[in-house]
């Protein structure tokens, strides 16, 4: 390979892809295949992250909870993501991608199979909250392995100028697989009970695991020499851009999570809808969410501008937010105040949503260049810890902002939480 000194870029690009750590060659495309595996596993974790939720009315009758157990059970399944999201990116940067994404999947998979058996309701018994909630919350710690691993596979297999797109599509795991948790588990819960839901989910998990273990290796330009260098460089737990950037990514979840978690109650409660047009606005959110992911990693991509589009999307998030929050306050008494309603609030709601889940991508593409190849798991989870503390501290939060303030708070809050994002993610260089 070093007598080759004529190439263009490109083939020594391609050149570099095709051989691989102890010999082993790889095809050009072989990166695609490396993403997919991303997107399989975080989509697979997705579907048990908010489909599990998306079970509450069946898990609460078919385990005799009341709405403060149900609370607590689902809380800790976030919470074991927040607490263990750090670690396994920590070992990720030391043992690598490959070796930790088996380890967690499995685990996970073989897990969820152990609840399928034994903590489910059946004619003889129930299991009570400690055990439920006991099970989600090692649920929780089991898949946190997933997030710091895919990201460092992609940051290694993909050239700087495709690892935003390919950051960005993989990151459209995430409401793809949530939608099809919300989608298939109710009814399957429904229908069959809980040891259908953890035995699909457990089956999800292990078929990403397969597809790892088939095609997920190090990097042709890494392999041992890249793992042992990982540990070298100065550790990005110590690097303040990247603290900037993770608490940033967190903050900036926070009003995501509150339109995820109770859009739907807001519009039934206060605009009035029901069901279907519920159902539409929600699925407008997740569609224009996965559309946007995709097309800011593109554009970033050609234009080399990832901390202008984070200022962006965190301002105009912002300010989608205020114009909400005005609409709530001062609708009701403007003229034609129940057409604005009907007609202004969803549309407000779903940009609202659209601008505050777009970014990930260009977030997470940005936060992994910061902290240095050897060092991507340990960032890529450090921001995830702070994204999974949201989605344990909004729902619970909301209630009491309600009873304070009613929707007006919430989204006064929401509002606030993106205007103090933008300057905490970095300027331009």
């Amino acid at each position: 390979m070093s007598a080759i000194v004529n190439c263009t870029d490109r083939q020594q690009s391609e050149l570099l892809e095709d051989t691989g750590p102890a010999g082993r060659v790889f095809k050009p495309g072989h990166r695609w295949k490396v993403l997919g595996i991303g997107v399989a596993a975080n989509a697979a974790f997705s579907a048990a992250f908010s489909g599990i939720p998306a079970t509450a009315v069946v898990l609460r009758q078919g385990y005799h909870l009341g709405n403060a157990e149900l609370g607590l059970a689902l809380g800790l399944l976030g919470l074991g993501v927040a607490l263990s999201e750090l670690p396994w990116g920590l070992l990720t940067d030391r043992w690598g991608d490959r070796r930790v994404l088996l380890i967690g999947l499995g685990a996970t998979a073989a897990w969820l199979l152990v609840m399928a058996m034994l903590v489910v309701p059946t004619r003889t018994g129930i299991p009570g909250i400690t055990l439920l909630s006991a099970s989600l919350l090692i649920t929780g710690l089991l898949g946190g392995s997933v997030n710091g691993s895919s990201g460092r596979a992609i940051m290694g297999w993909f050239r700087e100028n495709e690892r935003g797109f390919a950051m960005s599509i993989r990151q459209t795991a995430v409401p793809l697989g949530g939608g099809l948790g919300a989608l298939v588990l109710p009814s399957l819960a429904l229908a069959f009970g809980f040891a259908a839901v953890f035995g699909v989910l457990a089956g999800a998990s292990a078929l990403s695991a397969l597809f790892a273990w088939r095609w997920l290796h190090e990097p042709p330009t890494a392999g041992e020499g890249h793992l042992a260098s990982a540990v070298a460089g100065p550790t990005p737990l110590r690097n303040r851009d990247v603290w900037r950037i993770a608490t940033a990514i967190g903050l900036l979840c926070f009003p995501q999570v509150a339109v995820l978690t109770f859009a739907s109650v807001f519009l039934h409660d206060f605009v009035g809808l029901g069901t279907a047009a519920i159902s539409a606005s929600l699925a407008a959110v997740q569609i224009g969410a996965m559309v946007m992911r995709i097309w800011s990693g593109r554009f970033t991509d050609r234009h080399g501008n990832r901390r202008q589009v984070l200022r962006l999307c965190s301002a105009f998030s912002a300010l989608a937010f205020a114009v909400l929050w005005l609409l709530v306050l001062f609708g009701p008494t403007a003229p034609g105040g129940q057409l604005i309603w009907l007609a202004v609030l969803p549309v407000v709601l779903i940009a609202a949503g659209i601008s505050v889940s777009a970014w990930h991508g260009v977030a997470y593409t940005e936060l992994a260049t910061l902290a240095g190849a050897g060092h991507v798991g340990t960032a890529l989870s450090l921001a995830n810890t702070f994204v999974f503390v949201g989605f344990f501290l909004v729902p619970v939060a909301i209630p009491g902002l309600l009873h304070l303030w009613s929707w007006s708070g919430v989204w006064l809050a929401a509002a606030i939480c993106a205007l103090i994002a933008r300057p905490i993610f970095l300027r331009p260089a």
